[in-house]
């Protein structure tokens, strides 16, 4: 289903229930009573579909709140902010790991994300008015998004308040706990209730919501139940990989095999707000004069896709020596046309390295040659490296492109779970709960397979070629090392897509801890004075703040979560 907007306010619902025909619902204001039908409560379900972009006007803050979690990303290892250290400080705090309680980007995310509870509440409240109506497939799928939002919620903060319909008019409530329970019951529930499939693209399906479920399973560490339901998926399923992996960001590949579930925005020819509004990742420039070059990829992250004679990831070495760069190395010679004289790495990689990291004299997305410090915003802030999924490709820009200045608002589709997701996360639960191994290093081989075989980036004429060397895994020796093999393989499938903070925050505090400051520690050969930016990293650090703002505004009924007292 395409991102739609409501014309209409949906938080502007009133009971309207006088009997004196003198008392007019005012105009921009719609009833319960007018809702309480069968496409009332199909347009309330569109305005929480519309919810999935976290974005409420007058509310949230087009700077701050993204859906994509990709700002999450710039806590990890994969990726830098970028750009000038002074623009948007509160993104710069997160990546430094100095940040408070009143980080705006934080704060958002939270109204953002409750927002989309309230507009999930507001349909099942609104369904359960209706006469002579079948809506359980609609409460299904407002419970499934009411899962969403509070699975992003508990995942981020933990300790969150359980609001329910019944809270709609009062939901100043404590935030006691996880709300692992809920999330699976209403999983649970639309698990039971929704169709297969659904006429339109884009919305729930019962197997969505099982992949969806062996996700919150595995951050649980319910491996055995998370393990079970996510091969159901893979036996069972709908789903199969792409043939080629950098379909996956763009026309190509939206609302295909792969995805399982979208945020499935549009451009709509640039002519509306449907598009993606997070402005993170364009380049600063390039070719289509695109803002404002955030979100660069670490050097850390290149390294990761270096591979040896075997084809395999240097799991324990990789980050020993980098893959040569251009940190600080002019784009172009005097005349400003000729460019610098640049040797690519020669050294073996992984064909994904260049389907997500933009690099020197490598093609960028089908533009021609990735010019390096021309294309970077600030280069001794963020480094020489650009990110490629979900930018702008030459073969689809018309499909994709948005028009409104800086933001851009692109119709690139966000896939929240897609099938290399479901078959890592199987290979997970299998090697946490016992499983078998051997059927683990198949689902990760699938994954390799897929990159091995898709078509590689091709060599700009007249620069060395990269050396692609990709293959599967003949053998997962034991737990432990295949514990690592999954991990990595999640890292080089799903950098830059928004999930790596989140793995490393549920692998656990001393996890967290040692990869971050090595990162920080490592990273700074290539980020000069990076070491004076940053914070060390705490165990405090896998768990966000409760927004201080949010605190006041509940009069202290709110509490702290204690590593942030």
């Amino acid at each position: 289903m395409k991102k739609i907007l409501l014309a209409f306010s949906l938080c502007f619902i009133t009971a309207s229930c006088s009997e004196s025909f003198t008392e007019v619902t005012p105009k921009g204001v719609i009833s319960s009573n007018s809702l309480a039908t069968k496409q009332g409560v199909d347009l309330l379900l569109i305005g929480a579909y519309s919810m999935l972009d976290q974005m409420r006007t007058n509310i949230t803050n087009d700077y701050y709140s993204t859906s994509d979690k990709f700002w999450y990303d710039i806590m990890s290892d994969d990726v830098h902010k970028g750009g000038d250290n002074s623009d948007l400080a509160p993104l710069l705090q997160l990546a430094n790991h100095n940040y408070e309680t009143n980080n705006a980007f934080i704060f958002d995310e939270w109204k953002g994300l409750y927002a989309g509870v309230n507009r999930a509440n507001i349909v099942i409240a609104q369904a359960a008015l209706v006469q002579g109506a079948d809506l359980s497939v609609q409460v299904a799928e407002a419970r499934f998004l009411r899962a969403h939002f509070n699975f992003n919620l508990t995942r981020s903060w933990r300790n969150v308040a359980d609001i329910s319909p019944e809270d709609l008019n009062n939901s100043n409530k404590p935030n006691e706990g996880p709300l692992w329970a809920k999330i699976e019951e209403d999983f649970k529930f639309a698990i039971e209730t929704l169709p297969v499939k659904q006429t339109d693209s884009g919305r729930a399906n019962k197997w969505s919501a099982k992949a969806y479920l062996g996700k919150v399973y595995l951050y649980e560490k319910k491996y055995a139940e998370a393990a079970a339901i996510l091969q159901d998926v893979v036996t069972n399923g709908p789903y199969a990989l792409l043939a080629e992996f950098n379909d996956n960001f763009g026309e190509a590949g939206e609302a295909k095999s792969e995805s399982v579930f979208a945020i499935q925005f549009q451009n709509d020819a640039g002519q509306s707000f449907n598009g993606n509004r997070s402005f993170l990742k364009p380049l600063a420039g390039g070719p289509l004069n695109t803002c404002c070059g955030f979100y660069q990829p670490t050097q850390d992250l290149a390294n990761a896709f270096k591979t040896d004679a075997a084809g395999l990831p240097l799991l324990d070495s990789y980050n020993q020596s980098d893959i040569k760069n251009d940190q600080g190395l002019a784009s172009f010679q005097a005349d400003g046309k000729t460019p610098t004289a640049f040797t690519v790495y020669e050294g073996a990689v992984d064909p994904r390295l260049d389907f997500t990291v933009g690099r020197r004299d490598v093609d960028w997305n089908g533009f021609g040659r990735f010019v390096g410090m021309s294309w970077v915003r600030v280069q001794m802030n963020g480094g020489p490296y650009a990110s490629k999924k979900f930018q702008y490709r030459a073969w689809d820009v018309a499909a994709n492109r948005g028009q409104f200045g800086q933001f851009e608002r692109p119709g690139i589709h966000y896939q929240i779970i897609r099938y290399a997701d479901v078959l890592l996360m199987a290979a997970e639960a299998l090697v946490e709960s016992g499983g078998s191994l051997a059927t683990a290093m198949e689902y990760v081989n699938q994954v390799r397979l897929r990159a091995k075989n898709s078509t590689y980036v091709a060599t700009i004429p007249g620069v060395n070629p990269t050396k692609y060397v990709i293959e599967p895994y003949k053998t997962f020796p034991n737990v432990d090392y295949a514990r690592k093999a999954v991990r990595f393989e999640r890292r080089l499938e799903l950098a830059t897509e928004g999930h790596r903070w989140f793995d490393l925050s549920r692998y656990g505090a001393d996890y967290y801890v040692n990869t971050i400051n090595s990162f920080f520690r490592n990273e700074a050969r290539t980020i000069k004075g990076l070491e004076n930016l940053v914070s060390p990293a705490m165990p405090k650090h896998v768990v966000l703040p409760i927004p201080l703002s949010a605190i006041d505004l509940s009069n202290n009924v709110l509490k702290q979560n204690p590593e942030w007292q």
